[in-house]
């Protein structure tokens, strides 16, 4: 008997990243009222807009709006001011976001 295993049909290039950004986010929690939270909001946008080429390559158009609306928050060009527990709850829920898109992003393997 051959134990002989394929390859799947598709790879998940968005994990990698989603993965970063669901880390940073966490990591820059304890940031948000200091001078580092400006990196954060680099950090954390670009990796959503890498997030969306992913999501588009995958023509899974429903993470698009999610991964662009956390682009949108964290963007440092216009920053947009929350409440302390409202950055609480953003970085968790951005970070819930950034995993289940790595995860479910999925793009088909053309051989």
């Amino acid at each position: 008997m051959s134990s002989r295993q394929t390859a799947p049909d598709f790879t998940r290039p968005a994990l990698a990243p989603g993965i970063l950004g669901a880390i940073a986010l966490m990591a820059f929690l304890a940031v948000v009222d200091s001078d580092w939270f400006t990196l954060a909001r680099y950090v954390i946008a670009i990796l959503a807009l890498i997030m969306v080429v992913f999501a588009v390559q995958a023509k899974q158009w429903w993470w698009v709006p999610l991964l662009a609306g956390i682009a949108v928050l964290w963007n440092p060009v216009l920053p947009i001011d929350l409440p302390l527990v409202g950055w609480q709850i953003a970085h968790v829920a951005g970070a819930i976001v950034f995993v289940a898109s790595g995860l479910l992003i999925k793009v088909h393997r053309v051989d």
